[in-house]
């Protein structure tokens, strides 16, 4: 529409002689006067020396009669714009018998790779693993809407120290005895005990300086895939990835590959002599370092005393790739990574990784590493999406009352749990599939209502609520819909358009698809929420002011069940985009 819009009035001021430098056509700020209005008028007259009214007027009388749109001249110099009633009734069956109900592919087709969910093996996930496979997911089904080729990729942290620390710690509490000594029986090592053996190390390493260099040579040792650390290590991680698919899965998050850091672990030599080779590493203090600031960035402030740290103004310091025992690190890991893919996937057009914000630093100074050495090809986009930090209702980190990190499968149960006693008060008897679906939805449209770096705070009886702007609203909506058109005597038939509720379910569409642009540019799904929500509340408003299933007129009855008929084909295609299921009854 918007595209239309601007090329007619385009048209007319060439046909005038006027050459407007841009002609923008918004949605009307005043939905009761117009649809649409423009105020390229106002640039345009002080060129022209004229009034922008005037100018305004000009245009319009050049325009003259138009079949689809009504245009008009208002002071003191917008040119307002309505679709007339044959418009919208042609849109609305236009939509309706839209595959992706007006949302359209993009021309060029890009080939993604996603990062997102990164949790992490022998550690058990908790609620700052939430927003990662919440946000990464909603951002993959978005770039599938739009016609691109996504690969999503957990990407678990399975490489680093936590599994040094795991495995010593394990080995020090007598679990390992079996694979170190070749005595006793093999053990079963469990969560439970992963659930440990872990924070123990954690915490030990803090404040024991030799574990923690004892911790450094096992996890070399795992990377050099001595034995038994190796084989200890993926008896681990084959627990872990279970859990983490089951947990994952309940909350809807699902990946072509089930990578982690090891699985680069065959290139990482082969990228680090690419730095060497090519001048880029440096020593110092024993690691490999590669230099990434540029100019401006990294500059010295004067040491004080010879042995005091180094800092910097507007810091980017080298990024590491090697430690000084040898061994690798995220950034070594992560370069790897985009090698590897690289090699594996060709004509790769974007990268893109969703993390917290809080690995922005890390991130810049990986993706300046593979421009740098031409691992990363000049026209790729690598992409950081850094999401804000999920906070309680005291707006501190979201903890239990004893001050712990709240466990995600805790979080999970609790969304069941709350989502059941909402579904009871209002009179049904619900289902764990049921209570999970709006559970999960009514946590996720709050996550995801949020622009992605923003903090928000985690309110579960908020989220759950069946009124105002949340998830549970827009699925009670889609639910009375499907109730409808059940009990209906008639299918939908043709849509007519004709009074001003049924229009602003047209705009509440047409504003819905340009979330969907809005959302692909800012890497945040806030608009789609907000669009989402305000398509519901138009759907509701029309609800409530007609009678559908007692419209005596069959031909006017026929034209509201295909008008509510595409309000749920639109907002079922931007729960699926969020990530949320619509059940069929609530």
């Amino acid at each position: 529409m918007i595209n239309n819009i601007s090329a007619i009035l385009k048209d007319a001021c060439e046909k005038l002689g006027y050459n407007p430098k841009e002609i923008v056509v918004s949605f009307s700020n005043i939905p009761t006067l117009c649809d649409y209005q423009s105020n390229f008028c106002f640039a345009l007259a002080k060129e022209l020396k004229m009034s922008p009214f005037a100018v305004a007027e000009s245009i319009v009388k050049q325009i003259g009669e138009n079949k689809e749109f009504n245009f008009v001249a208002a002071m003191p110099g917008y040119i307002n714009v309505s679709l007339k009633d044959e418009t919208f009734s042609k849109l609305a069956n236009g939509l309706l018998a839209d595959e992706k109900c007006g949302v359209k592919e993009h021309t060029k087709k890009l080939n993604v790779v996603m990062d997102y969910g990164g949790a992490n093996i022998a550690k058990e996930l908790h609620v700052g693993h939430l927003c990662s496979p919440i946000i990464g997911e909603s951002l993959k089904r978005l770039y599938k809407l739009f016609g691109h080729n996504v690969i999503s990729d957990a990407h678990l942290g399975d490489w680093g120290l936590q599994m040094g620390l795991t495995i010593l710690q394990l080995h020090e509490d007598g679990y390992l005895d079996y694979y170190f000594t070749g005595k006793g029986t093999e053990p079963n090592i469990t969560l439970d005990i992963l659930n440990i053996a872990y924070p123990k190390a954690s915490a030990k390493k803090s404040v024991d300086p030799e574990f923690k260099a004892k911790a450094d040579a096992y996890t070399k040792h795992i990377q050099d895939k001595d034995e038994p650390y190796f084989t200890v290590y993926k008896k681990i991680r084959e627990l872990s990835v279970k859990t983490i698919e089951g947990l994952y899965k309940e909350l809807g998050a699902t990946f072509d590959l089930w990578y982690g850091e090891s699985s680069c672990d065959e290139y990482t030599d082969l990228v680090v002599d690419m730095f060497v080779k090519k001048g880029l590493a440096r020593e110092s203090d024993g690691a490999l370092v590669v230099d990434v600031a540029r100019e401006g960035e990294h500059i010295p402030i004067p040491k004080q005393n010879p042995d005091d740290e180094q800092l910097y103004k507007n810091p980017m310091p080298p990024a590491v790739i090697k430690k000084y025992n040898g061994g690798d690190l995220y950034a070594t890991t992560d370069i790897a990574t985009i090698y590897m893919r690289n090699k594996d996937y060709k004509n790769l057009d974007e990268i893109l990784y969703c993390t917290d914000s809080r690995q922005k630093l890390h991130f810049e100074q990986v993706f300046r590493c593979c421009k740098m050495v031409g691992i990363s090809p000049e026209n790729q986009l690598l992409t950081h999406v850094g999401f804000g930090t999920m906070k309680g209702k005291d707006g501190k980190p979201f903890k239990t009352r004893e001050g712990t990190t709240v466990k995600l499968d805790d979080v999970v149960n609790l969304l069941v749990e709350k989502s059941s006693e909402k579904l009871k008060s209002n009179g049904l008897e619900p289902t764990r599939d049921l209570a999970l679906k709006i559970g999960i939805g009514a946590m996720k449209y709050g996550a995801l209502s949020n622009f992605v770096t923003k903090d928000y705070v985690f309110d579960i009886d908020k989220f759950l609520s069946f009124d105002g702007k949340t998830g549970p609203y827009i699925q009670y909506m889609v639910a009375r819909i499907n109730s409808i058109l059940d009990k209906a005597d008639t299918k939908a038939g043709q849509i007519f358009v004709q009074d001003a509720d049924e229009k602003n379910i047209l705009i509440g569409i047409l504003k819905l698809n340009l979330a969907y642009e809005t959302c692909y540019k800012e890497k945040s799904l806030n608009s789609l929420c907000t669009a989402a929500f305000d398509l519901a509340s138009a759907f509701s408003t029309f609800y409530n002011s007609h009678k559908i299933l007692t419209e005596p007129d069959m031909a006017k009855k026929q034209s509201y069940l295909g008008l509510i008929s595409l309000v749920k084909k639109a907002l079922v295609q931007a729960m699926w985009t969020l990530g949320i299921d619509c059940p069929e009854r609530m």
